[in-house]
């Protein structure tokens, strides 16, 4: 390959430096706005300097915006979400990717088009079906609807991984006597860990940050995630910005450690099959 030029370099270099300084700018806004006084904000501007800078503001977020309370409740949604999420679409990939049988293609085809269809088209018919079933205003509602909707992207990605272990394998293990649940269990899943632990860092960040689904199924306060907490809080304190952005930056830190402890997998299971 043909060497770069200098100026070239320079040049490519100015504009990848202008780009995380764009992408940073916000970030680095809301950091800064978290730490000053609210009527320093609105008198300066949040592009201004702050005259002082405090950690007041996170405790308010933490106590008097109820943070306390909506960050427990984001990890009872997002965890039982999660579990649920990867056993059952790890399943379905295991019999799509290793077993032969009728209307194989046409299920498959079924989880890919789930992936395509919008959920706001679908937010009154989800909405009904919750309050029919009895679990409208509750932790199950969320848990259920982040489930299902899910499920389609995972199936196909860890079925597309599945696909690429040899048959061989299974069928050792059928030869030696293991039932289907324990080659899935024993043998497929230890393999698949890679895409698991990719999967499982976006689906975390997905239904952690989710905003809509929240507003559609729960309306008990005590039940709201803590991003839909965050527009209650808005609507308490509406001019106390400061207050507000604390509490959206202490909402970010379980996903940056979610993906600083997965960073390894989540690399690695995005560059599966590169290399081939």
């Amino acid at each position: 390959m043909k060497e770069l030029s200098l100026p070239l370099k320079i040049l490519i270099f100015l504009l990848l430096c202008i780009g995380v300084f764009l992408w940073l700018l916000p970030l680095g806004v809301a950091v800064i706005t978290s730490f000053r006084t609210n009527d320093d904000l609105l008198m300066r501007g949040f592009l201004s300097l702050p005259k002082e800078l405090s950690f007041r503001n996170y405790g308010a977020a933490w106590t008097r915006g109820n943070l306390n309370k909506f960050l427990p409740n984001s990890f009872i949604i997002t965890i039982p979400s999660l579990t649920f999420t990867l056993f059952l679409s790890s399943l379905s990939a295991y019999a799509l990717s290793k077993f032969r049988f009728r209307g194989r293609t046409i299920i498959l085809s079924v989880f890919v088009g789930g992936m395509m269809l919008p959920f706001q088209i679908l937010l009154l018919p989800v909405f009904k079906l919750s309050e029919t079933i009895g679990i409208y205003d509750t932790y199950w509602a969320l848990i259920a609807i982040h489930t299902a909707f899910q499920m389609g992207f995972c199936t196909f990605v860890l079925r597309n991984y599945m696909v690429t272990i040899p048959d061989s394998v299974t069928e050792a293990a059928r030869i030696d006597g293991a039932s289907e649940f324990r080659i899935y269990w024993n043998i497929m899943l230890p393999l698949v860990i890679p895409a698991m632990a990719a999967i499982a860092t976006l689906e975390f960040t997905w239904i952690f940050n989710d905003y809509i689904w929240p507003l559609i199924l729960v309306r008990t306060d005590r039940l709201m995630p803590v991003t839909a907490g965050l527009a209650i809080l808005q609507g308490q304190y509406i001019m106390d910005w400061t207050v507000i952005i604390s509490g959206a930056l202490i909402g970010t830190i379980p996903t940056i450690f979610v993906f600083l402890f997965l960073q390894k997998y989540f690399i690695r299971g995005l560059t599966m099959g590169s290399n081939k």
